[in-house]
């Protein structure tokens, strides 16, 4: 059940004409009071047709009246307004239960305290089977004004216990860490315009890609209006920016004038300190342009970034900061991925923005390493190659879940719920990453009796995951994998070993994709030949003793190194 407590100004009767009126897409049926602060000689307009809208205004507005009338100072903004909704799954509630939850939820917001004869005037209109709309005057009998601060909190709990009591969905306890919802004047708004979003989350949309793009609040600003965001910036008398508010082209009031959203009221991490708390911890350590000429190593370094990941949330500070940085690796990774996996990166970074923050305070600079990989990414001519991009998006994947761990383990709620839907979508996207790397490598499996010794590797380094290893489908592409990374100088078993012990296996799908993944991005490159170094060796000390400093006679100590030896079949 969600309660949206709402300003509705001082017109009492207009918005009754709203409540008893058809609606905007003749939605309303059978408007009617269902509880009120005094039943008995109120008129209701949907029950009595003698009685009308004008009349029950003056009714509900009458302390305000006396209140204006004997202190000559008016009140202004006293209407207040709150649709109550029950979920489209939860039964059919009666008009009897309506009119009790209304009561609760005046109790709760302080409205109409239980037992206070005197409290303000208000009433719940129903006009459909899920909701009601409770209005009331914020002027008490006694001419005072109720005490309505931190209502909605109050309001939210009471939301929860109606929940419990009247068997209807569960929803969590909100944490003040989200953002505002749309409103239905924003929404049909959108509709009317023929945009898919309204307003609000089209500015946040584009908030949160350009803060990967920009190292400070000025370039902040520049990059919004060259996107096409209209800024309206607040400064102080030395002209530093002390504040901005963004608006979307074509939405404008009923003047033809530009409406603005401060930073902070999109979403609560998007105000300009927040912001440039962020962008002023990760100063860039090289020029953008340097990474144009090796874009490979942007994605790399990427997933080098998140190796670490699940030892970083010891601190909670450390860990807040790592998983806000982890939602701007998300959106830079969604800007420059090829085309048919940008549309499940992008639903995952809007799915994550609700987990990178909660009422913890980041530490941003913790989180340098990650944000600086995201402002890398950003900044590439290219996208990656195959096993570059199926590495970054398997190592999302699982930093994804590392973040929705933590906020279970700390109880938020909707943070974890939020990491769960975005790891869904980055599961998906790692799945099609990794598709054609699959086919090539299961094209060219390893002879049978490299294969055989492969899989005795990984009974000895995974022991407990081993079976399911070997019987996953991509088992031979693994192999393939692991044959190639020894061909390269490395030892399978210990690839395998680190790999196990980067990422548990319990929890996951497929774990031969899953290590195949990894262990591309690990063994990528080749070990140095031990032969060919001892002889660079032997070469740099002969060449830097002196010859007066050797014995008559006796050459110069050596170094030298036996080489390597295996008994391990070929390919």
């Amino acid at each position: 059940m969600i309660a949206a407590i709402k300003r509705a100004g001082a017109n009492t009767r207009g918005l009754l004409a709203y409540l008893y009126g058809p609606g905007r897409h003749d939605e309303h049926l059978d408007p009617h009071i269902v509880a009120g602060f005094a039943m008995l000689g109120m008129p209701d307009p949907g029950r009595d047709e003698s009685a009308t809208l004008t009349e029950l205004a003056r009714y509900l507005d009458e302390p305000v009246r006396l209140r204006n009338g004997e202190f000559g100072k008016k009140v202004i903004d006293y209407v207040w307004h709150c649709p109550v909704r029950a979920a489209p799954e939860d039964r059919y509630l009666s008009d009897a239960e309506w009119g009790e939850i209304a009561q609760r939820i005046v109790q709760a917001a302080g409205i109409a305290p239980a037992g206070d004869d005197l409290a303000c005037r208000w009433i719940a209109v129903r006009h459909a089977d899920d909701h009601i709309h409770i209005l009331a005057t914020t002027v008490r009998e006694d001419g005072r004004r109720p005490k309505l601060h931190d209502s909605g909190i109050r309001v939210g709990d009471a939301c929860r216990e109606i929940e419990k009591d009247y068997g209807l969905r569960r929803l969590q306890k909100g944490d003040r860490t989200g953002a505002r919802r749309p409103s239905q004047a924003e929404m049909h708004k959108a509709e009317r315009l023929g945009w898919e979003q309204p307003s609000s989350e089209w500015l946040q949309d584009r908030i949160r890609a350009a803060i990967p793009h920009v190292t400070n609040a000025e370039e902040f600003v520049a990059y919004l209006e060259a996107d096409g965001v209209e800024v309206q910036v607040r400064r102080g008398p030395s002209g530093d920016l002390l504040g901005y508010a963004a608006g979307r082209p074509g939405d404008v009031n009923e003047a033809g004038e530009q409406i603005y959203h401060p930073g902070s009221k999109i979403a609560p991490d998007l105000s300009l300190p927040k912001i440039r708390a962020r962008l002023e911890s990760s100063r860039p350590e090289e020029h953008p342009t340097a990474l144009r000429n090796r874009p490979s190593t942007a994605w790399h370094q990427a997933a080098d970034a998140l190796d670490t990941f699940h030892t970083d949330l010891a601190d909670d500070t450390h860990a807040q900061a790592h998983i806000t940085a982890l939602g701007e690796l998300l959106e830079a990774t969604a800007q420059k991925v090829p085309a048919h996996l940008r549309a499940e990166l992008q639903s995952a970074s809007k799915a994550f923005a609700r987990a990178q923050r909660s009422q913890i305070r980041a530490e941003d600079r913790a989180a340098h390493a990650v944000r600086s990989a995201a402002r890398d990414i950003v900044h590439t001519a290219t996208g990656p190659d195959g096993s570059a991009l199926a590495a970054l998006v398997a190592a999302l994947v699982w930093a994804t879940i590392v973040a929705e761990r933590w906020h279970e383990a700390k109880s938020h709620a909707h943070q974890a719920d939020a990491a769960r839907q975005a790891v869904q979508h980055l599961q998906m996207a790692a799945d099609r990453a990794l598709a054609p790397t699959l086919a090539e490598l299961t094209a060219r499996p390893p002879r049978d009796q490299a294969r055989r010794v492969l899989a005795n590797d990984v009974r000895a380094a995974a022991p407990h995951h081993a079976e399911r290893i070997l019987t996953d489908p991509a088992w031979p592409a693994l192999a393939t994998v692991l044959a190639d990374a020894e061909a390269r100088g490395h030892q399978p078993h210990q690839l395998l070993k680190e790999a196990v012990a980067q990422r548990e296996l319990t929890t996951a799908r497929q774990p031969a994709r899953v290590l195949i993944a990894r262990i591309q991005h690990t063994g990528r490159n080749p070990v140095p030949n031990r032969l060919a170094e001892a002889a660079r060796l032997k070469s740099t000390m002969a060449g830097s003793i002196p010859a007066q400093q050797t014995r008559k006679g006796q050459p110069p100590a050596m170094t030298t190194l036996p080489p390597q030896q295996s008994h391990r079949p070929s390919r």
